[in-house]
């Protein structure tokens, strides 16, 4: 069994982060993705971080379970190719910035024309008009005109700072995941394909609204300058680790109040409801942490939990990986790479019942299957072998 999504096919022409994150989800759920790199310019993503045996982590992580062909789509050959391959598929994804595939002759219109049942998805940076539509986009350059550095600040007034890890660009992957499936149920239904269009720049906005956007929410009530709820985050300095600590509903409040020792916190005026503690969270938090600075993490994680107060150790990243809570999951796996060796990765968050995850194929070689895809779609071998002599296909099985 290879997932829910067995026996769709996607044909997958994005680089990086935020489309081949996507792709990867729906290979995992069991979609036969075909990973389509340019011949001379593959994948950046190959090339970009720790690698072993020339093999990127970057890139196994973002492109398992999945097939890859090497097409040049500067060529006439190359295009016809892709066209084929279209016939047969049920979604073409890309995120070239705009106007690129359709100068290419492999944009929405051009392929809708013959294909009405395709789904076609366009991942962009900032959308297909306005002022930077058509600027060169990465994952800081989202946060910044997003808001979310100033969000992560924690005011308007004080310094922007970006959030260590690429956001928008792993949250477009999972909009754009959901988007593609929604659209599948819409052509099992209907037969109708549609054109999917998703920004990082309007998924993070989304992203924000739920919780971060209240200061903008009432029309002609903006707040000009958004304030902090506090200058102190919830990670708090004791005698040895940090540990972080939640203490949100009145009961939570009183029990920590009593397991540190401050009975007297649970009758200040200040702290009386959740909108008084948010009002005053910095004197909240700043009797908090001189609190829990008394003693030593393994104390404060103890004497928390038996108060009913939530609270967790901060982890390092290597840490992380032997928490018992992280291996009762199962949510890291290790698998042997044929290049890359043996590897640990996530498995998707996702369970499913019926069809349980695995993997079938590690991240692809460029151009791994060339071969079997193109055969698959009816070239023969002299076919495919004219192909690889004009440069408009390579192999590397």
């Amino acid at each position: 069994m290879s997932g829910p999504l067995e026996g769709i096919k996607i044909l997958d022409l994005t680089t990086v982060i935020s489309g081949p994150s996507a792709t990867m989800l729906l290979a995992d759920q069991g979609a036969d993705v075909i990973k389509i790199e340019s011949m001379h310019r593959p994948d950046h993503a190959r090339g970009a971080g720790n690698a072993n045996q020339s093999i990127t982590s970057v890139f196994l992580n973002n492109n398992r379970n999945k097939r890859a062909l090497a097409l040049d789509l500067k060529t006439p050959e190359g295009v016809e190719v892709f066209f084929k391959l279209a016939a047969t598929a049920d979604v073409v994804i890309q995120n070239f910035r705009p106007g690129v595939v359709d100068r290419l002759g492999i944009g929405e219109d051009a392929l809708r024309s013959r294909y009405p049942g395709l789904i076609y998805v366009s991942i962009s940076g900032f959308g297909d008009e306005g002022p930077l539509s058509h600027k060169p986009v990465y994952d800081p350059i989202i946060q910044a005109i997003s808001g979310l550095t100033t969000v992560q600040a924690g005011s308007d007034t004080e310094r922007p700072r970006l959030i260590r890890t690429i956001v928008p660009d792993k949250l477009t992957g999972i909009v754009a995941a959901q988007a593609i499936s929604s659209a599948l149920v819409q052509k099992l239904r209907t037969g109708e394909g549609q054109h999917v269009k998703l920004s990082m720049l309007d998924a993070v906005i989304n992203f924000l609204w739920s919780s971060d956007m209240g200061s903008q929410t009432f029309v002609g009530r903006e707040v000009e300058i958004a304030r902090a709820a506090t200058f102190i985050d919830l990670i708090y300095e004791t005698t040895t680790d940090y540990i972080s600590v939640s203490a949100m509903t009145n009961q939570q409040w009183q029990s920590l109040a009593d397991a540190v020792g401050r009975p007297e916190w649970k009758e200040d005026d200040r702290f009386k409801t959740p909108a008084l503690r948010d009002l005053n969270a910095n004197e909240r938090l700043e009797m908090t942490q001189a609190a829990l600075k008394t003693e030593s993490a393994a104390y404060w994680l103890e004497r928390l939990e038996e108060y009913g107060v939530p609270c967790a150790p901060v982890l390092t990243r290597s840490a992380m990986i032997n928490h018992p809570q992280v291996k009762t999951n199962e949510v890291l796996l290790e698998t042997e790479h044929p290049v890359a060796g043996r590897i640990r990765q996530a498995r998707p968050a996702a369970q499913f019942s019926a069809r349980p995850f695995s993997t079938r194929q590690g991240a692809p070689k460029l151009g791994e299957h060339s071969l079997e895809v193109l055969s698959e779609i009816g070239l023969n071998e002299k076919e495919i072998e004219q192909l690889i002599n004009n440069q408009v296909i390579a192999c590397n099985e």
